[in-house]
């Protein structure tokens, strides 16, 4: 009896112990992604001054405080990659509408495999589809209109180091919020820049990596991307709520 409620135990935390550490997390989780008015400031512009995390004996209590979150922190990552992982595009959303706190509107897909960084400033529009292995970086925000298509593997990236600077800090501001104008095409592996704004009804081809402003209803390619034509600009399609059980 005794050797078979070991198994059974060690069967349920093998299956479900990662979920209960997360609904232990969820407080925090719904916390760290609550609205703020928080100013994000331009590292690049504060001069030649050390990192702020370098510091001279903070003393036990706020170490103990900062190892704690940087834990938590870490966690939250590892519940947005197992959130989707799930084979469920329910649960899925759920997650992300009410514990991760993305402003997601209905009819919007977001399939299997998406990372997300600062859950809170990403913006999802109406039957937006979200395509598979994603990885929308919203530190500075990022908005995304309605009927918006990402294929597979698009990255959107609103922060980034500055190579020039000898402290390596990140670049943030939120003028490097990512916009994404309705009925946007974004095409397989495109990688977009932060502070670009992409025009209504653009398409931007495969592998293009995105560093400027596309006007609406132009198509754009390459690396960095460029415009190599225009498309129809009277668009009428509205992408249904339908999608691939499961996945």
């Amino acid at each position: 009896m005794t050797a078979t409620i070991l198994i059974v135990s060690i069967i349920f935390i093998c299956l479900f112990g990662k979920w209960v550490l997360f609904v232990i997390c969820c407080p925090y989780i719904i916390w760290k992604n609550r609205p703020s008015s928080k100013v994000v400031r331009d590292l690049s512009k504060s001069g030649d001054l050390p990192p702020a995390q370098i510091h001279s004996n903070p003393g036990l209590i706020k170490t103990l405080m900062h190892n704690i979150k940087r834990y938590l922190d870490g966690l939250t990552r590892y519940f947005d990659i197992q959130t989707g992982m799930i084979p469920s595009h329910n649960i899925r959303r759920f997650l992300y509408k009410y514990i991760f706190r993305v402003n997601i509107a209905k009819g919007a897909v977001i399939y299997y495999g998406t990372e997300i960084r600062n859950h809170s400033k990403l913006s999802i529009g109406r039957n937006t589809i979200i395509g598979d292995k994603a990885i929308l970086d919203a530190r500075n925000g990022i908005e995304i209109g309605d009927n918006v298509n990402f294929s597979t593997g698009v990255q959107i990236w609103t922060q980034q180091h500055a190579h020039r600077d000898p402290w390596f800090r990140c670049l943030s501001s939120p003028e490097y919020r990512v916009r994404i104008g309705d009925r946007a095409w974004i095409g397989p592996r495109v990688t977009i820049l932060h502070s670009v704004s992409i025009g209504e009804g653009a398409v931007i081809a495969a592998g293009s990596v995105v560093t400027k402003d596309v006007a609406p209803f132009s198509i754009f390619a390459g690396i960095p991307a460029r415009k190599i034509g225009d498309r129809n600009s009277d668009l009428k399609y509205e992408l249904t709520e339908s999608y691939v059980p499961f996945y």
